[in-house]
């Protein structure tokens, strides 16, 4: 045994802790991704900078009332790599992404404008087959790209193609939807299957296979939301989980609101083979982005029929109710295992996988 007689005497008050791995003082990756570090940029650079009423809600869109009309308007920036993936490309997210989070505030988008950002040497071919399909899916959508701007940055400056689009849409008399409405006793709702966006951009990213090939949900979701709405308007809380998957967007919820929410486990839709990937990789599904998909935060009484509005559209085909929001443990959200446990579902701190949209 050694001897210890010499050694120096231990000063607890010299003891020091590394600094935590948020303590940043460049951006990292992790900034992007839709959790505590995404959150705590925007807290303390962001709404310092810009401080006024209409920002602090945070929704996924503003609300704002102009010459006697409600308006819904967001903006987004899309860095997806790569630029094609199953089930979509850059085009469609761009579009969808943004008519998604005006749909969250229950408005009916209408126009959007697109800001292109090019590198030099990105192949034209590439530059027209973003924008075909950006053209195709603002038809689908049912909007119409009104705007736009094109910029070009030296070779090196960039990744090919990076598309921003901003949306305005119309809200309906009677509709308050926000995260800070969600109360105790509210259902939650869930569109569909979830993680599938996720899994699809990181398969063809890291050239895995899966045995089977997994397609991402990009969709528009307006239509969908005009379905429940015409059940009630009476809706809480739409929220779109994309970075950060389905866990990031309860937490902020029930932040939000600073209420509790519980759901079970078994009643998440997710696909078997976003499981088996997430297995593989050791990975989260409740943590993987969507692209098209919503979760509705709904008054008890008004749940079931809204579930069935949901089911009848073709955007709610795989719809479950999953959970409850809870005066228990505000702020926070736990899980009701398969094995009869419970556990708490934190916000992410960054992404799992950064660029998916």
């Amino acid at each position: 045994m050694a001897d210890l007689t010499d050694a120096p005497a231990i000063d607890p008050a010299n003891w020091t802790c590394p600094a935590p791995l948020r303590d940043q003082g460049v951006v990292v990756m992790g900034h992007g991704g839709g959790g505590a570090l995404s959150a705590e940029l925007i807290d303390q650079v962001f709404a310092p900078a810009y401080g006024n009423p209409t920002l602090a809600g945070l929704a996924d869109s503003a609300v704002l009332e102009l010459g006697g009309t409600r308006l819904a308007f967001s903006t987004d920036s899309y860095v997806v790599r790569p630029l094609f993936f199953p089930g979509g490309c850059l085009g469609d997210l761009a579009v969808n992404g943004t008519v998604n989070d005006l749909a969250m505030s229950g408005a009916r988008p209408a126009y959007l404008s697109t800001a292109f950002v090019l590198e030099e040497g990105v192949e034209l071919a590439v530059v027209d087959r973003v924008a075909r399909a950006l053209g195709a899916a603002a038809r689908a959508a049912e909007v119409t790209v009104a705007t736009g701007d094109t910029k070009v940055v030296e070779s090196g400056h960039g990744d090919g193609v990076y598309v921003t689009t901003a949306g305005v849409g119309l809200v309906p008399d009677g509709v308050d939807i926000r995260p800070q409405r969600a109360r105790p006793g509210d259902a939650v709702l869930v569109s569909g299957p979830i993680g599938l966006h996720g899994v699809a951009v990181m398969s063809v990213r890291e050239g895995l296979e899966f045995g089977v090939e997994i397609a991402s949900d990009t969709a528009p979701l307006a239509g969908l939301v005009a379905a429940m709405l015409a059940v009630t308007k009476d809706v809480h809380v739409l929220r779109d989980p994309t970075r950060g998957g389905l866990g990031a967007s309860l937490n902020e919820i029930a932040r939000a609101s600073g209420t509790g929410v519980r759901i079970t486990e078994r009643a998440v839709p997710v696909p078997d083979e976003v499981a088996n990937a997430c297995g593989f990789l050791g990975l989260d599904p409740l943590y993987v982005a969507n692209e098209g998909r919503l979760v509705a935060f709904v008054p008890r009484e008004h749940a079931d029929a809204v579930l069935a509005a949901m089911l009848a559209h073709p955007q709610g085909a795989g719809a479950a109710l999953i959970g409850e929001c809870v005066a228990e443990h505000p702020g926070m959200v736990t899980v009701a295992t398969g094995l009869g446990g419970t556990r708490v579902l934190d916000l992410p701190l960054g992404e799992q996988l950064p660029r998916i949209c």
